[in-house]
């Protein structure tokens, strides 16, 4: 599933891509899976409006959708304030791209947004865990992450979120209540870079350890975003490009390879129901 710097990397393509644009056509499926809204309230909601953003919000893309009623001109719009949201999560194998009319549909093509500018924006996702929401924010209120935001989250409340949980470090970083937007890759590195074993409980580290962690979670993430993200399965950019962090995972996927700091040979347990690879020498 695509994670924190995967979705941001989408999101910031797409926006840079189509922000401004107008939806003048909707095109969607009819495999009921990937609708969280009904697919005629989306195409009605949809249609007419122009992006005004494209952002991330923990591992959710939100466009942010003029009125209905928005003036035409480009200018104009980078002015309106958001009257509605297109909310989509990728699920496991979700992809959101943008391309020109001409280009082959993938199979598993699931929504075709017909752009003012020619353009096409498609949501493409075989095996249907992905969602699509719409929002009308004039009778719902905005799209939020349950989570707060590890790329920003400052000390004092990083510590607070541990304070008396039982649970492992691994299964505290993977619950979205508590950190939006961190999975099961961003987890294993994170501790790797803050030397700390994935199985320790949350509430017996201390402070310093929760501020190296919180540094390192931050360090990492903010690294894979600008590498475009790690292409381990289907995951690709808005362009269709692959990301290149998965060059540099340290633990992930490493099982018995070399520790890349000790060499001591990388191990693979379960935490939380998930494969899980850390430094038996490096974190303590």
């Amino acid at each position: 599933m695509p994670e924190l710097p995967e979705v941001e990397t989408i999101a910031r393509g797409v926006d840079k891509r189509i922000r401004g644009d107008r939806i003048v056509q909707v095109w969607f499926s009819r495999h009921p899976q990937p609708f969280k809204t009904p697919r005629a309230r989306q195409a009605k909601g949809l249609s007419g409006r122009a992006i005004l953003a494209v952002h991330r919000t923990g591992k959710h893309i939100v466009f942010e959708l003029s009125p209905l009623t928005s003036a035409p001109d480009a200018h104009e719009r980078e002015a309106l304030r958001p009257c509605a949201q297109w909310i989509v999560h990728l699920g496991m194998t979700g992809r959101l791209l943008v391309a020109t009319p001409e280009s082959p549909v993938a199979p598993h093509t699931h929504a075709r947004l017909s752009l003012e500018s020619g353009l096409e924006l498609r949501f493409v996702d075989p095996r249907r865990f992905g969602r699509l929401e719409f929002r009308d924010l004039h009778r719902q209120a905005a799209f939020g992450a349950p989570g707060d935001e590890p790329l920003s989250i400052g000390q004092r409340e990083f510590a607070s979120l541990f304070r008396g949980r039982r649970l492992s470090i691994k299964a505290a970083l993977l619950n979205q209540t508590l950190l939006a937007g961190v999975g099961n890759i961003y987890a294993d590195e994170s501790l790797f870079n803050a030397g700390i074993r994935p199985r320790r409980r949350a509430d017996r580290l201390t402070l310093i350890e929760l501020e190296r962690l919180r540094l390192a979670l931050r360090e990492i993430l903010t690294h894979a975003i600008l590498l475009g993200g790690s292409s381990v399965s289907d995951y690709v950019g808005a362009d269709g490009e692959r990301g290149f962090f998965q060059l540099e995972h340290c633990v992930y996927q490493r099982t018995s390879e070399p520790c890349r700091r000790c060499q001591t040979p990388i191990r693979r347990v379960i935490v939380a129901g998930r494969g899980t690879h850390y430094c038996p020498k490096c974190q303590r």
